[in-house]
């Protein structure tokens, strides 16, 4: 049986959890304070901590860092008060597996122990990791290499090691999608469900029943029973997409189910156990949400343990001409296309657009170009009108670029607003034809 480590400065509790724990067969040490605790941990053959926040001598942060150090695959669980919840979430961060508010459910105690157990007994992930380093072609369907994207990929496999709720915030088209699905794949509850839920697409009678499920006789049309995607997720990961779409009603029992995973069909009082990994998604700013009433604080901390932010695709530019290849390669097998050559200038000339619609936008851009090509011939022609229209609102200038660069990336703004008229364009620009000609063949 397992060795747990309670370490807590207030002698009843720490008694009481001890008493508990071993009434349910667990060995069970325990430590006033986190110089005791650490000390303890030093020793070896500790399974698993549970640990006050607040402490004398060492307190439960300090104990934490010093545990991860040691050992970051010891799973820590963090025991608080009601007025430190935002602080117990920031120890998620850190690292901590779970946390609990005092007074506490020994029941939902008990649970986290096990799943925290189970997971710690679950050979390392690195495994698969070390598999996925080479960013050349793709990591997990996303495509890049700039620094924002493989600090998204470094996130993702830190993340997919622990249990913790993710937010993934970003622009509609720039992949939060994907990145849900990497966290998953790599997660140790890749072999089980993965559901996914456009919160977006379902009206808010509809969608309070499709995530917990309802009994016969509900509502009006609940013809039979029904399983929600919470059970339809049971030992897996759920997928909420959308997730500032959420009326109050649903946020309310979404909490309820981060907080003490458990769920209650419509028409029921009767609650159910769910062992789930929540991901949201989000193209809005929660954090603003908030301040409108719109979305609420509390759900927002549930979720908000771990946040990965999609980066837009003007922010990543250098990234065009591997999404682009790639998009090439895709779209010529599934069309049966052969394709005979490419214009390299059309690199410069999509990295210049806005792409507003992101990823998703550059992809239906790319599809269309190869299925209006000419004997597989991709060049400025292909580009089609819609694209440059579109896409030449603004001038967005990147960070960190050089003056020649600057001009270079302006002259391929106004060609795709000017549908490639170089002479028009030398007429704004108030330079000759000939000028404009050297200074395209400079940047080449």
């Amino acid at each position: 049986m397992a060795k747990i480590l309670v370490i807590d400065d207030e002698k009843n509790i720490r008694d009481g959890i001890k008493k508990s724990l071993e009434y349910e067969g667990y060995e069970v040490i325990s430590a006033k304070d986190g110089e005791d605790g650490i000390n303890e941990v030093y020793q070896g053959g500790i399974d698993l901590v549970i640990t006050d926040l607040k402490m004398p001598n060492k307190t439960g942060e300090e104990f934490l860092k010093d545990v991860l150090n040691f050992d970051k695959h010891l799973p820590v669980i963090i025991l608080t008060g009601h007025g430190n919840v935002e602080t117990a979430v920031d120890m998620m961060r850190i690292g901590a597996y779970d946390f609990m508010t005092k007074p506490f459910n020994l029941d939902k105690m008990l649970l986290i122990i096990a799943r925290a157990l189970e997971n710690k007994n679950i050979k390392k992930t690195n495994e698969i990791l070390e598999k996925r380093t080479d960013y050349n072609e793709s990591f997990y369907g996303m495509v890049g290499r700039s620094s924002k994207m493989l600090k998204v990929y470094e996130a993702i496999k830190q993340v997919a090691r622990t249990r913790a709720t993710v937010l993934i915030e970003g622009e509609s088209g720039t992949g939060k999608e994907l990145v849900a699905s990497a966290i998953h794949q790599i997660s140790d509850r890749a072999n089980q469900a993965y559901i996914t839920v456009n919160c977006a697409a379902l009206s808010e009678g509809v969608l309070e029943s499709e995530l917990f499920g309802h009994e016969k006789g509900a509502f009006t049309g609940a013809i039979e029973k029904k399983i929600g995607r919470f059970e339809a997720a049971n030992k897996g990961t759920i997928f909420l997409d959308e997730i500032g779409e959420i009326n109050q009603t649903v946020q309310v029992k979404l909490l309820r189910v981060l907080e003490e995973r458990k769920i209650e069909h419509v028409g029921s009082n009767s609650s159910i156990d769910v062992d789930i990994r929540v991901i949201a998604a989000t193209n809005k700013k929660l954090s603003e949400e908030i301040k409108t009433g719109n979305f609420r604080e509390d759900l927002y901390y549930r979720l908000n343990v771990i946040k990965i932010e999609m980066p837009p695709l003007r922010e990543r530019r250098e990234d065009i001409p591997l999404l682009v290849d790639n998009f090439l390669k895709e779209f010529s097998t599934l069309h049966n296309i052969e394709i005979k050559s490419i214009d390299k200038k059309i690199y410069k000339i999509l990295s210049s657009m806005v792409w507003e619609g992101n990823v998703r936008e550059l992809r239906n851009v790319v599809e269309t170009m190869l299925i209006m090509s000419k004997d597989g011939k991709i060049d400025e022609s292909t580009i089609p009108d819609f694209a440059t229209k579109t896409n030449t609102k603004n001038f967005v200038v990147d960070k960190d670029i050089t003056l020649s660069e600057l001009e270079h990336q302006y002259i391929n703004h106004l060609l795709s607003k000017n549908n490639f008229n170089k002479a028009q364009v030398a007429k704004i620009l108030g330079i000759e034809r000939a000028t404009l000609y050297r200074k395209l063949k400079e940047s080449e």
